[in-house]
This record gives structure tokens, C-alpha cells and sequence, in this order.
């Protein structure tokens, strides 16, 4: 069938091309021009509908075609993969465990280098301790607590242990000793025999421990509860340990190792509390600065010192200190770590005495 309509469109665009030479762009919306006269040629009815001239034909096609394109471009889901990519991510996930409360206490596991950065070359320190020890004897080697009734039955030795932690406190070793070995001598190493002895005569033995008469006191009130509450033995627990009238942390821990053989923590005295702040092993909770007590540094280096080293960190720094690293003009010269010591050489010298005032 004959159609005028698709006769003209085509002279149309033979006579646009002789005259205008064409762009990319313009080649582009005649090819859609002629796509679309091309649908009309087919089907008859679009014409049918939309009544007008060409012209208006084309512009309406154009815009159908830009609004088209738009609408597409607008269309577009760019967030959509990233979503299915994080949603499996989210629910495979599973929650942190938080560190147990032993690893607080007694730095079990990995759980340590987190929670504190170890000191420097600490390895090295303590294996220089050590050499440094074993050429040279102290008094804890041989008059220490721990050896106190060594000779005694276990339930003897250990009521001896604890007499010996107590007479110990702000006392030296050999003076301790000798303490617990006129008790021995008089046969008062027993919960029955203090609890019936005199305590005067309790005090002449112990005599001149420091603070002699109120441990002679206390041994006293010890050897009652120990024959009420655990049949003359001394408390197996630390709790109860620290219950007992004179007895401190650091007595209860060296108790709780020697007797029992069960390690709660680390037993730290005078010599062990300057030594650590000395090396800058310790300082208080969030700070910089040093412990300021004991207990402070025993629970300080307890954060990162491995647990294997709790019970022979109190010998070993307890010796030294009493050869080496004294409290007052430290032997910084003779000592071999003092390479690592922050504090080696600013404690050496005694101080200077005070020149008088010239009278003018």
C-alpha cells in the first residue's frame, strides 16, 4: 500500500544530508529520527494517533528519547552490591570475648602483652641477676623464711613458716634467725606451745626483732586460732591467711608458696619493692611514676612477669639487694646490668655534709 507520509520523511532527510554536513551528535538523532519513521512506516496506526505535522512528530520523538535516557541514567542502583557484600559479613561475625579474670590477676596467656608492654630487655636483667648471685652468698640463702624448721614434720614446719614471715617483718634475716632458732630450742614452734607459754617470755626470745613485743602478742592471738578454727595448722587459703593479726600480703604469699606449695602471687618486700622501681620495672596504675608500697609493685609486675618467675623473683632480687643493689650507696660499679639500670650511678653518692655558716 502507498504511503505519502514515509515518501516525504525520506526526501526530507536526503535533502538535509546534500545540504548540512553532519556531526557525530546530529548522525546520532537522525539515525533515532529515522528509526522512528521507520516504526510509523510499519505500523500506520502510530501516525493515526498522533495527528500534526512532521516537525512535531520529530520533536515529540526526540524528547521521548532524551526524557528516556534520563529516566535510565537516574535508574541506576550503585549501592545495592555493596550491600549484599557487608550484609553476610555482619551476621557471620561473631562477638569478642573478653579476657578472663585470671589473666587480670595472674597474666595468663596472650592476654599479658596487651594488657602491658613489657620493660626491656628484662630477660637480659634477670639472667644478669642471676650470674651475679651465684658467685657471691647472701643471708636470704641460708636465713631466709623459707627455711625456717626445715627439719620439723610438715605441719610443724609449716606453723614455723608462719611465726618466721612474721617476725620478719622490718627485720634483717640473720637477726630473724636467730629469733627462730631460740624458739626451736625451747621447743615454742608449735600452736600448743605458744598458746601455753608465757608471753613475756615469748617477747625475751624474740628479742630484738623489730617490734618485738606486739609479735609477741600476735603470735599469741595466731596460736589460739590456729588450734580453734584448723586443729593447730595454720589456714589454707590466702583470704584466711590475711585474717590473722599481723600477717600482710606479702607474709601470706611466701606462706602460701612454702607451706602449701600454691603460688597466688608474687611475694615482694622491701628489697624486691626498691629493686623494680630502680630498673623502672613498675610504676602506678596509668602513670609513669613508682609504686609508692609493696603491694602496689607486686601488683604492678605481676601484670607482665610470666608466671613461672613469681616464686624465684623474691630470692633472687632479695639476695641482690642485699649485696649489690643496697639501699643506700647501691655497688653500681661491681654490678653488671647497670647497662640497663636507669637509675645506676644517681644513688652512689653519699651525700655531701653541710659546710658550716662563716660567722661574718
Amino acid at each position: 500500500m502507498y504511503n505519502p507520509s514515509a515518501k516525504n520523511i525520506c526526501s526530507l532527510v536526503r535533502f538535509t544530508s546534500a545540504k548540512i554536513k553532519p556531526s557525530s551528535s546530529s548522525i546520532k538523532m537522525r539515525i533515532t529520527r529515522l528509526s522512528s519513521a521507520a516504526k510509523r512506516e510499519i505500523n500506520p496506526s502510530i501516525q493515526s494517533k498522533n495527528p500534526g505535522c512532521e516537525a512535531a512528530s520529530d520533536e515529540s520523538v526526540q524528547k521521548s528519547v532524551r526524557v528516556f535516557i534520563r529516566k535510565k541514567r537516574s535508574n541506576k542502583t550503585v549501592h545495592q552490591p555493596i550491600v549484599e557484600e557487608i550484609k553476610p559479613e555482619i551476621i557471620d561475625e561473631k562477638p569478642c570475648s573478653l579476657p578472663e579474670i585470671e589473666d587480670f590477676a595472674y597474666g595468663n596467656g596472650n592476654s599479658v602483652s596487651r594488657l602491658t608492654k613489657l620493660p626491656e630487655n628484662w630477660e637480659k636483667v634477670l639472667e644478669g641477676i642471676r650470674t651475679m648471685r651465684s658467685s657471691e652468698d647472701a643471708p636470704v640463702d641460708s636465713m631466709g623464711c623459707e627455711k625456717a624448721g626445715s627439719s620439723l614434720p610438715p605441719k610443724e614446719r609449716r606453723f614455723a613458716v608462719l611465726v618466721s614471715s612474721l617476725l620478719s617483718s622490718q627485720t634483717k634475716d640473720q637477726v630473724t634467725h636467730g629469733a627462730i632458732q631460740r624458739l626451736l630450742e625451747k621447743d615454742l614452734l608449735t600452736a600448743e606451745a605458744i598458746d601455753g607459754a608465757n608471753e613475756a617470755a615469748i617477747k625475751e626470745l624474740v628479742y630484738p626483732v623489730g617490734f618485738y613485743s606486739r609479735k609477741a602478742s600476735n603470735m599469741k592471738k595466731i596460736a589460739k586460732i590456729c588450734l580453734s578454727k584448723y586443729d593447730g595448722d595454720i589456714p589454707s587459703t590466702l583470704s584466711e591467711l590475711l585474717d590473722l593479726p599481723g600477717i600482710g600480703p606479702k607474709m601470706a604469699h611466701l606462706v602460701m608458696n612454702v607451706a602449701w606449695n600454691n603460688v597466688q602471687g608474687i611475694c615482694v618486700d622491701t628489697h624486691v619493692h626498691r629493686i623494680c622501681n630502680r630498673l623502672g620495672w613498675v610504676s602506678r596504675p596509668g602513670t609513669k611514676l613508682r609504686t609508692s608500697t609493696p603491694e602496689e609493685t607486686r601488683e604492678s609486675l605481676q601484670l607482665w612477669l610470666p608466671k613461672e618467675e613469681w616464686v624465684p623473683i623474691n630470692p633472687l632480687l632479695v639476695g641482690f639487694g642485699q649485696t649489690i643493689c643496697t639501699p643506700l650507696r647501691p655497688r653500681c660499679s661491681m654490678c653488671s646490668i647497670s647497662g640497663f639500670c636507669p637509675s645506676a650511678f644517681k644513688e652512689s653518692a653519699s651525700p655531701s655534709p653541710k659546710k658550716p655558716n662563716k660567722r661574718s
